[in-house]
């Protein structure tokens, strides 16, 4: 089987979570919070690549105040399922030392990622770390972070779709699916 053909099959066997409509009205709502919260502060704004991208930018389409943008490259996926050694691929060039930041990733899972980026951050001296996701994966247990401001919840399960890939296929879809289980 091709990838092309793969990742078909993997679309057709999978489950919709939250349709195109419900993601966009999940994110005009996170956008009116983050705006509440920090239309003050002419934040950074810090988008996790990859999987960030779209979120970010439908984000920042629908925030009418002044800010500014930029991204940073860490991962623990690569085109795996599950989480590896966490790996930094490239930082803000944006000096964060002294700013508001919000940081914008496409899902919180474990929050092993986004809680070494928090971190990471206040060592270089930002004055405030705020986060923003897409999606909340629903898990038990506590996780080392907790989201300032989460679109939506998901299931247990691997979600792509809406920036979140599937062995690098289908972050171009406008829902979120939830694959075939095993």
């Amino acid at each position: 089987m091709t990838d092309l053909q793969e990742a078909r099959a993997i679309l057709a066997g999978a489950e919709l979570i939250h349709s195109p409509e419900a993601v966009d009205a999940a994110v005009s709502r996170v956008a009116e919070q983050i705006t509440r919260r920090l239309e003050n502060e002419n934040p950074l704004l810090l988008c996790v690549m990859n999987g960030g991208v779209p979120f970010a930018g439908q984000l920042m389409m629908r925030m009418r105040f002044p800010l500014d943008f930029d991204h940073i490259h860490v991962t623990r996926y690569g085109r795996q399922t599950s989480g590896g050694a966490l790996t930094w691929r490239s930082s803000s060039q944006t000096p964060v030392e002294g700013r508001t930041v919000l940081v914008i990733d496409d899902i919180l899972d474990e929050g092993f990622t986004l809680a070494a980026i928090v971190e990471r951050l206040r060592e270089l001296g930002a004055a405030a770390c705020h986060t923003a996701v897409l999606v909340e994966k629903q898990k038990r247990g506590e996780k080392p972070i907790k989201a300032d401001f989460a679109a939506l919840s998901v299931p247990d399960r691997f979600v792509f779709g809406y920036g979140m890939d599937v062995r690098g296929k289908w972050r171009n879809l406008p829902a979120i699916y939830a694959a075939k289980e095993n």
